[in-house]
């Protein structure tokens, strides 16, 4: 009998894992999920810079501005991407013009 019991919870639990990893028991998401796109300003002022090795876009930026950057560093990767067709500043290349962000030192 200890048998026969110990054999049917062996089944039972492969089983129940072999369910729980092909059909799953949490609930499907069954919503259409929409991807949301922002509308972001293009016409944000900018300037085309080539870039030399070592350069980063916050160095680049810097040195327009003579100054610190008056915005957040995560500002500044967002506008950057948004002008460069969602490049990210760590893609850059030596040699390859890119547009950066103008920022006013009075902000």
């Amino acid at each position: 009998m200890k048998r026969l019991f110990a054999f049917l919870l062996a089944a039972l639990t492969i089983f129940v894992i072999y369910y729980d990893l092909s059909k799953g028991t949490l609930p499907a998401d069954d919503e259409q999920t929409i991807e949301a796109t922002s509308m972001t300003n293009t016409t944000e002022p900018f300037f085309e810079m080539k870039v030399n090795p070592g350069d980063t876009v916050l160095s680049i930026i810097e040195q327009k501005l003579n100054g610190p950057i008056p915005v957040s560093i995560t500002d500044v990767i967002t506008d950057f991407s948004n002008l460069n067709n969602g490049l990210k500043p760590e893609e850059l290349k030596y040699g390859e013009i890119y547009k950066f962000p103008i920022y006013s030192s009075k902000n």
